[in-house]
């Protein structure tokens, strides 16, 4: 397993940003990803990087407004939130999978096996 450690959340007004930075511990991770979740929802994807590829993904609610970025060297892996809205407001978590990741299960909570502890973003209206 990777240790991971969050870190960046916070709150802030609507139309505002944020930006999450993910410490990896350990070996290379060839998937990262963020997930969410908000109060009585269940948990939800919102990024991820592939490092075979370095190709990105985004959950539809975010695309356009959040950037996901991996540094290979470091083993970070940082959200950059723009414009933020009230309904980002949530729990957000790193995860990472050290074995093969497709992009068919990139999306999936269940691909990875490392997991932090979480981060409040909160975004008031």
């Amino acid at each position: 397993q990777v240790h991971l450690v969050e870190s960046g959340g916070g709150l802030v007004q609507a139309g505002g940003s944020l930006r999450l930075s993910c410490a990896a511990s350990g070996l290379r991770s060839n998937g990262m990803a963020w997930f969410r979740q908000a109060p009585e929802k269940e948990r939800e994807f919102v990024a991820a990087s592939r490092w075979a590829d370095k190709t990105t993904y985004y959950a539809d609610a975010v695309r356009g407004r959040f950037t996901i970025s991996r540094d290979n060297v470091k083993n970070t892996a940082d959200l950059q939130m723009d414009n933020l809205k009230p309904e980002d407001t949530a729990v957000y978590y790193c995860a990472a999978r050290r074995g093969p990741v497709s992009a068919q299960t990139i999306r999936d909570a269940r691909t990875y096996d490392s997991w932090g502890q979480g981060t409040q973003v909160t975004v008031s209206s």
